[in-house]
């Protein structure tokens, strides 16, 4: 339980939980993740966030390396949420910090947490631009908010050219390598993607506002409180990722989604792919049975357009697609172009609910819906083409614009 040296006298001391594998609504890697946080030494040490509950003895006894607990002065909380923040009340009853640092929504959250139990902590809100000094080394505040909780902020040591920037920048990966240079750079990315898409998304304009901030900081290196900590040239490289990824510019790609009963609305998926595919738009399909929802948001991270397809059942859709577009609708993705269609063999009326779905999302629907009764012969692959082919050619046209 060795500590990591970040700089001179910073130090990791999180931890790597391999066994968590449900994160906000969303099916991470088989390996888990991790929950980072962060000793400065000084005349004033601080503990720069926490842990979840259940985790504190492995921060205390990765901490003890470096020093004892009850040495800790200060108590930086960038985050309340509880993955950070879980083990918090056990954390403060070990260190007795002679102050414990948040912001102003942080420490209405904190209260709601917590209650009675810190009504003795020596809390102190601090604002942007809000400095203090450890000795040798300051800490200056920025409170982020809705990036991507209100009460969100970020802490910069200029003196070690560090910003400790709680959940913004994460990933999840639990590995034993702490930076992210180590790492497999396509795999890395890819769970960057993964957590931007299923987590911070909604509040892309909130990193664009950030984003400038980051800018003029001299930053050496970057440490979020999941994953890897990036540094060198990697720290320009996840700044312009997430820029791209905020901008949400058109990409001329889909994905279709469907579910099916007996084969016959998995067949029009695959006709509306090659419609999509024959006319220039790469594209991947999905089950939802077989896909979590969140590798389906992962998908969408380089996509602009969107077929869904159901058969009816009970005079609607079934669930697995209403629960895949409920998530999406959520996270708020800039999903140009879409398309709907399914089988039925009664009433029929999942495509129509489908195509209206996808128009509350802002979806532009350049085709009526494919409904097709029983099973799909040569006609009604044919209208999946053609789909597939008029959403082609209206995302393309989008593209160009």
């Amino acid at each position: 339980m060795k500590p990591v040296e970040l700089a001179q006298d910073t130090y990791w001391v999180g931890v790597v939980d391999y066994d968590h594998h449900d994160f906000h609504g969303y099916s991470m890697s088989p390996e888990g993740s991790t929950y980072n946080c962060y000793v400065i030494k000084d005349e004033k040490n601080v503990l720069i966030d926490t842990v979840p509950a259940g985790k504190a003895k492995t921060l205390l006894c990765r901490m003890a390396h470096v020093l004892q607990p009850e040495k800790i002065d200060y108590l930086v909380v960038n985050h309340m949420e509880l993955d950070h923040e879980g083990s918090l009340a056990e954390v403060v009853a070990a260190c007795k910090p002679e102050k414990i640092f948040c912001s102003t929504l942080g420490l209405k959250s904190m209260a709601g947490y917590y209650g009675k139990e810190m009504k003795d902590w020596p809390v102190q809100v601090v604002k942007s631009g809000d400095t203090i000094s450890l000795g040798k080394h300051t800490l200056v505040f920025q409170e982020t908010r809705m990036l991507h909780w209100p009460d969100s902020m970020v802490t910069y040591c200029p003196e070690n050219k560090i910003l400790f920037s709680q959940d913004a920048f994460g990933q999840n990966i639990a590995t034993s390598w702490r930076f992210a240079d180590e790492h497999d750079h396509s795999d890395l990315f890819h769970r960057v993607k993964e957590y931007y898409f299923n987590i911070v998304l909604p509040y892309s304009p909130q990193v664009l506002k950030t984003l400038p901030v980051v800018g003029s900081l001299d930053i050496a290196m970057i440490a979020p409180d999941h994953g890897l900590i990036w540094r060198g040239d990697m720290v320009k490289e996840i700044v312009d990722c997430y820029r791209t990824m905020a901008e949400q510019k058109p990409r001329q790609k889909a994905v279709v989604i469907y579910d099916t009963m007996w084969s016959s609305t998995e067949r029009l998926a695959y006709g509306v792919c090659s419609g999509l595919e024959e006319n220039g738009v790469p594209t991947t399909i999905l089950s939802v049975k077989k896909n979590h929802h969140s590798a389906i948001m992962t998908a969408l991270a380089d996509a602009s357009a969107l077929a869904v397809g159901s058969p009816t059942h009970n005079n609607t859709v079934l669930p697995y697609i209403m629960s895949a577009l409920t998530y999406i609708k959520g996270l708020r993705p800039k999903i140009l172009v879409g398309g709907a269609f399914g089988s039925y063999g009664w009433s029929g009326e999942s495509p129509k609910i489908l195509q209206e779905y996808l128009a509350e999302m802002k979806c532009e629907m350049p085709a009526d819906p494919v409904r097709v009764q029983w099973r799909p012969g040569h006609e009604a692959m044919a209208e999946a083409h053609e789909l597939g082919r008029k959403m082609a050619e209206c995302l393309k046209a989008k593209c160009q614009q």
